[in-house]
């Protein structure tokens, strides 16, 4: 393992200063500071306090994820990690960040100052600076619905999409709907392109038609329904399954502001199972992902590869909860159709053509 004088070494510079770049002292030059930090991480040195269990800490990274209040998505997952790592003795800090923080504050280098021995991220998007980061990073790093190829630093923890959406499509099949839409997050999002593609994987399985005009990707929050929903009513849909709670109460509410009803005439499914989702009327039928366990995996992860047990993926399962938002399929015309630039087709063209390509590949393998 890398020590002080092995840093002095390698710049020129004395152990003093070293110490001083490490340990956050005002009296070297920024620029001096941050050679220091980046030949520690270059030569894998590693604090002595990261290993000291009175002083050893964690840290999660949050973005675009409301975590503060109970009932937030977010906060189910800080609270089970902060659970399991104050049951082995670890401090968390938490960090809410945005894009221009993490262009002023590399990663390595934040941790290192800091002396973390690993963190949690959450909320993180495929554009954010860190993202660069994660794939070089030496430290154990856990990424919620994100993955990092190769490095065997970098973790990624969720819920099985592929299963939560099948298992919501097969339900509304039994109940004899057929034209199902989905409405999703955010396109350049990892889960929503993998919902996206467990969608079609869905639909196909079930031997369903695949209109990529009711596939749309959209945001993950309530407000951003109104802006699709009236399309997809005017292409004839029964069903609208949702990226997320909030976007489903979103479609529930522009459903009845065009003056249908839910579940009589369209049903809706959302994803997650926050309390939102028992709460609203009517009570949404969603795909369920355990929040407190979502977080107490991403520590068992993070455990792991401190122990130098490499962790690719650690996906839970999800549960398909039965609440009163889908009812028997009610047979629909379609009136007009209008043409979403958000969906599939413009949206993500690739993940179309590419699962087109597959599927027309298996169809003929079968034959």
């Amino acid at each position: 393992m890398a020590t002080i004088k092995d840093i002095a070494q390698k710049l020129g510079v004395s152990v003093s200063t070293v110490s001083k770049g490490l340990n956050g002292a005002k009296d070297i030059s920024e620029d001096l500071r941050q050679q220091v930090l980046a030949t520690a991480i270059e030569l894998g040195y590693k604090k002595k306090s990261t290993y000291n269990k009175e002083t050893r800490k964690l840290v999660i990274f949050i973005e675009n994820m409301d975590y503060e209040t109970n009932g937030d998505f977010g906060h189910e997952i800080v609270s089970g990690f902060e659970e399991s790592a104050l049951k082995d003795d670890w401090a968390v800090d938490i960090y809410s960040v945005d894009h221009n923080f993490q262009v002023s504050h590399p990663y390595d280098s934040l941790l290192m100052e800091n002396g973390y021995s690993g963190s949690l991220v959450l909320g993180f998007s495929n554009d954010d600076p860190w993202m660069s980061d994660f794939a070089e990073t030496n430290f154990p790093t856990v990424l919620l619905d994100n993955f990092i190829p190769v490095n065997p630093h970098v973790a990624c923890i969720g819920t099985d999409s592929f299963e939560g959406i099948d298992m919501a499509v097969d339900y509304l099949v039994r109940l004899g709907h057929e034209k199902i839409a989905f409405l999703n997050g955010s396109k350049g999002s990892h889960i929503s392109d993998e919902r996206m593609e467990a969608y079609l994987k869905s639909m196909s399985g079930h031997h369903l038609s695949i209109n990529p005009g009711l596939a749309v990707y959209s945001y993950f929050v309530r407000e951003a329904a109104r802006y699709h929903v009236p399309g997809l009513l005017s292409q004839g849909v029964t069903a609208i399954l949702c990226g997320n709670d909030l976007i489903a109460a979103g479609v529930i509410d522009s459903i009845r502001d065009r003056g249908y009803k839910v579940p009589e005439d369209i049903s809706v499914v959302g994803f997650d199972d926050i309390p939102l989702a028992a709460a609203f009327e009517p009570p949404i039928t969603t795909i369920r992902q355990d929040c407190s366990k979502l977080g107490k995996s991403g520590f068992f992860a993070l455990q792991s590869m401190m122990e130098q047990v490499a962790v690719s993926k650690n996906l839970l399962r999800p549960s398909l909860v039965i609440r009163s938002s889908v009812g028997v399929a009610k047979p629909r015309i379609i009136s007009t159709h209008n043409e979403d630039r958000d969906s599939l087709l413009y949206a993500n063209p690739l993940l179309y053509e590419t699962y087109l390509k597959k599927n027309l590949m298996e169809s003929q393998s079968s034959e």
